[in-house]
């Protein structure tokens, strides 16, 4: 059990529930984790993502692109190709959630697992 003196004050508690606030604005909805999720081992072209992303839209996963490269999660680079070419690529300062989406999927498999059974 915790000991009192161990407990968190209510101001360390408010600065985390913040945190905990801002990370969850950045990382909102249904698709982003999964972005960069793909993102964290390769560079990928938009069609590449939209085959990947099973169920997300081209209008869901632009938006959720251009959010993503707002919070310079990502970048987008334009090739000079016929037709044009767009790659995405996770930053360096995205690629520092690698270890949260690694967490998260850890905990989705022994979720299933505990679930489903098997």
């Amino acid at each position: 059990m915790m000991e009192i003196a161990e407990r968190p004050t209510k101001k360390e508690c408010a600065k985390t529930i913040m945190a905990i606030h801002d990370v969850m604005d950045i990382l909102s909805g249904k698709w982003k984790v999964s972005i960069i999720a793909c993102l964290c081992y390769q560079k990928r072209r938009y069609t590449d993502l939209l085959k990947e992303i099973n169920g997300i839209s081209g209008k869901v996963l632009s938006r959720e692109l251009k959010d993503l490269e707002m919070n310079q999660l990502i970048t987008r680079t334009v090739q000079n190709t016929q037709p044009i070419t767009v790659e995405y690529e996770i930053t360096e300062y995205g690629a520092t959630l690698r270890q949260v989406t690694d967490v998260i999927a850890d905990w989705g498999i022994e979720h299933r697992k505990r679930i489903i059974g098997g």
